[in-house]
C-alpha cells in the first residue's frame, strides 16, 4: 500500500459520520412509544440513535425537545394516513368514518411498532412533573377530534347528517372508541379483533349518526 492510499484510509475513517435526523427520530419514536416519555432516558435515546449526546443536544436541546420532534415524527408518518382516509369527497359520511377507522386499526395493529396509538400510549404513564409534556399531547388528542368534528361538520352542511344531530357529541364519542382501540391494541389485541370492533361501530352508525331527543 503506498503512502497516498495510506492517508486516504485514515482520512475516511476520522470522517464524521453524517447524522440522519430522520432516521434517529424514527428510533427515539419507537423508543418513546414503547417505554414512555419518563421511562426514556438520555442515554437510552444515545443507544438507540447511534449518535452522541452533544449532538443531540445540537439538534433537539434536551430530551423534551427530541420527544416533541418525534411527536411530530409520528403525526408525519402514521396520523396522516389515517386522517387522510377522511378527505375523499366521493365516499360518504359513513364510509369515510369507516375508513378512518379501519385506516387506524391497521396502524395501531401492524406489527412493526408498539401497538396502539403513541399519543395515547405516552400520555397515560405521565407523572405530575411532565404537565408541560402531558399539556402538549392533550392537545394532539384534541386535535384529532376537532378534526373529526370539522369533517362531521362538513357533511352535515352537505345534509349528509341532520342537522338537528349534535355532531360535537359524536365525534367525542368516536374519539373515546378510538382510545379503548388503543389500549387493546396495546394489551395484544389483533387487527381482526379491532375490525369487530369497528364492524359494530359500523352496525350502531343508523343510531348514532341521529338526532337525540
Amino acid at each position: 500500500m503506498n503512502t497516498e492510499q495510506d492517508a486516504g484510509i485514515r482520512k475516511s475513517r476520522g470522517r464524521p459520520k453524517t447524522f440522519d435526523r430522520e432516521a434517529a427520530l424514527d428510533k427515539a419514536l419507537e423508543l418513546f412509544w414503547r417505554h414512555g416519555y419518563e421511562g426514556t432516558s438520555l442515554a437510552d435515546l444515545v443507544e438507540a440513535t447511534g449518535a452522541k449526546a452533544p449532538t443531540l443536544y445540537a439538534e433537539f436541546t434536551n430530551k423534551e425537545g427530541m420527544f416533541r420532534a418525534a411527536v411530530d415524527r409520528y403525526t408525519e408518518k402514521f396520523a396522516r394516513q389515517s386522517e387522510a382516509a377522511l378527505a375523499c369527497p366521493e365516499s360518504c359520511v359513513a364510509s369515510g368514518i369507516e375508513n378512518y377507522f379501519r385506516s387506524t386499526a391497521a396502524c395501531f395493529t401492524d406489527g412493526k411498532k408498539p401497538g396502539g396509538c403513541f399519543f395515547i400510549c405516552t400520555s397515560s404513564t405521565l407523572s405530575a412533573d411532565s404537565s408541560e409534556v402531558a399539556e402538549m399531547l392533550r392537545d394532539r388528542h384534541n386535535n384529532q377530534e376537532q378534526h373529526l368534528l370539522a369533517f362531521l361538520q362538513a357533511r352535515q352542511a352537505a345534509g349528509e347528517l341532520d342537522p338537528r344531530t349534535s355532531v360535537s357529541a359524536l365525534a367525542a364519542y368516536l374519539c373515546c372508541l378510538l382510545q379503548g382501540m388503543s389500549v387493546r391494541a396495546r394489551e395484544g389485541a389483533t387487527h381482526a379483533e379491532l375490525d369487530q370492533l369497528i364492524d359494530t361501530l359500523m352496525l350502531q352508525w343508523p343510531v348514532l349518526s341521529q338526532p337525540r331527543g
